[in-house]
């Protein structure tokens, strides 16, 4: 890479670093109060350790609840949350002919995530969601030999630096990390590092180094990757590249949970809740204060010459000398009394764990639920999430399952498949997707019952078939349960995707 396109390349670096800046003091607030072990990281004085600041524990229970309800609706562990279909193009005679094929192809997918740490990184990354508003998932591919070909890393949002357009789409992603000169040297062959470069790091082995991570599209032919040393660094006054290549999907997912016009970054729950965490911690803070004050008390006493206070021991047993006919230590009443703090605190925390759905996507409290009242909490947890899943399908589980395929592909593990909707399509199978699906399947149902008591005749005009596929389909059955009638172009198309890709991934 010639100096200049690496100085113009640090320059847009500085730029994201520049739109970020706003965030911070905003991000530092709601990692303080509601994941304390990530309040640092953001800047001069931001490593403050604010737990010792905390002394209300509503907020952060309550995104640990939140953080795993979302894993368990959108991608619960060891468990089908997607599956592969036959698009809309392909017709409906010829679809057992490739939804075979496509069952088995996701269930080897799936394999790859179920063994690889994604369930572990995708839980941290829903901590920082519902955190902050957005989080970051490195995908990359495991070395051969792994269990997995996928390898997952959560990225800290300290970390990460977005760029993009005034819309709010973001296109260019930046992470900045500082190493030391000798973790930096022992991974890396020093053939592979620039000329002179091994020998000027190696003096100083401990010295810190800022390495940026610089993904960016590359012209319609699919993401460029530079791993390089920002200029201005010491005795690297022009920077270095220490990697380069070209990815056909982005590595890097970041997602959010709402965004306002032209944002790049999203807003959180916490965010919303933030005044009343506050607010409720400063109350306990106060509770305790005057707790302490009721279980020591303030006391008064005359000085007479013979009690000295500065020897007064508060404790079981003790004697308190004093003089003959004064009135030794005398209590001092408290202006007011303090129990409408609880109805205030009670109050708080109830508006915690409402804005942070606790009271709608928590456990149920009840012995036991009726079918209505399942069906009633289904509808409401799709009403709530609706915009947010929407969202993270966009932003996650589509980039998710297309860069996974892509780097199966290069393994030779699946052929080339075109998610487009028209060939093949993602049949999203979480917990949160079949509620939404519910519905549809439900008023199916009621036309169906309603169509068979009008008589032979309105029966005629029900495809009785066509409807128990549809059903197969809306439910998430294995598409090898249907049996469909499959046409000489659906062969053909099953064929045409059992024929590998020629594309690669070309990773540095």
């Amino acid at each position: 890479m010639a100096p200049d396109a690496l100085e113009l390349l640090s320059a847009r670096v500085d730029r994201a670093k520049a739109r970020r800046a706003p965030w911070e003091p905003l991000w530092q607030e709601c990692y303080g109060f509601a994941l304390p072990q990530r309040a640092g990281g953001f800047g001069p004085g931001a490593t403050t350790r604010l737990a010792d600041r905390l002394f209300d524990g509503t907020a952060i229970d309550a995104v640990e609840q939140l953080a795993a309800s979302l894993m368990a609706e959108l991608v619960p562990p060891w468990s089908e949350w997607f599956g592969l279909r036959p698009g809309i193009d392909v017709p409906t005679g010829e679809r057992g002919a490739v939804a075979e094929l496509l069952e088995t192809i996701a269930r080897r997918l799936q394999g790859h995530f179920d063994r690889s740490n994604f369930a572990v990184e995708i839980h941290q990354c829903f901590l920082d969601l519902v955190t902050c508003g957005t989080a970051h998932l490195l995908f990359e591919e495991a070395p051969p030999g792994s269990s997995s070909a996928f390898r997952f890393t959560a990225v800290p949002v300290a970390e990460m630096f977005l760029d993009g357009d005034h819309g709010g789409e973001i296109t260019r992603f930046y992470r900045v990390t500082t190493h030391t000169a000798k973790a930096l040297l022992e991974p890396m062959p020093t053939s592979a590092l620039p000329a002179g470069l091994a020998d000027r790091l190696a003096g100083d082995p401990d010295r810190p180094i800022e390495i940026v991570e610089a993904v960016e599209p590359e012209g319609g032919r699919g993401m460029r990757f530079v791993r390089f040393v920002p200029p201005g660094t010491p005795d690297l006054e022009r920077g270095a590249v220490l990697a380069e290549g070209l990815f056909e999907t982005c590595p890097f997912h970041c997602f959010r949970w709402i965004k306002g016009a032209g944002e790049l970054y999203g807003r959180s729950p916490v965010m919303a809740a933030l005044p009343d965490i506050k607010t409720a911690n400063k109350v306990v803070e106060l509770i305790l204060k005057n707790a302490s004050i009721a279980v020591t008390g303030i006391w008064l006493a005359d000085d007479d010459g013979v009690l000295n206070p500065a020897n007064i021991r508060l404790q079981p047993g003790s004697i308190i000398p004093k003089a003959v006919g004064s009135a030794g230590l005398t209590p001092l009443q408290a202006p007011g009394r303090f129990d409408v703090s609880q109805l205030v605190l009670e109050d708080l925390r109830a508006r915690i764990r409402h804005t942070l759905l606790v009271d709608r996507l928590g456990p149920v409290r009840g012995p036991k639920m009726t079918a209505t009242e399942i069906l009633e909490r289904s509808a409401e947890t799709s009403r709530l999430l609706g915009a947010v899943f929407g969202r993270l399908q966009t932003e996650l589980l589509l980039p998710l399952v297309q860069r996974g395929l892509v780097i199966l592909r290069r393994r030779g593990e699946v052929p080339a498949l075109p998610i487009d909707g028209r060939a093949v399509e993602i049949d999203y199978r979480s917990p949160l997707a079949r509620a939404q699906a519910r519905a549809d399947v439900q008023n199916t149902l009621l036309w169906l019952d309603s169509v068979g008591r009008l008589g032979p005749e309105a029966q005629a005009v029900v495809d009785a078939r066509a409807a128990a596929i549809w059903l197969a389909r809306a439910l998430g059955v294995a598409g090898e349960l249907v049996r469909e009638d499959a046409g000489p172009s659906g062969r053909r198309l099953a064929a045409t995707l059992s024929g590998l890709g020629t594309e690669t991934d070309h990773a540095p």
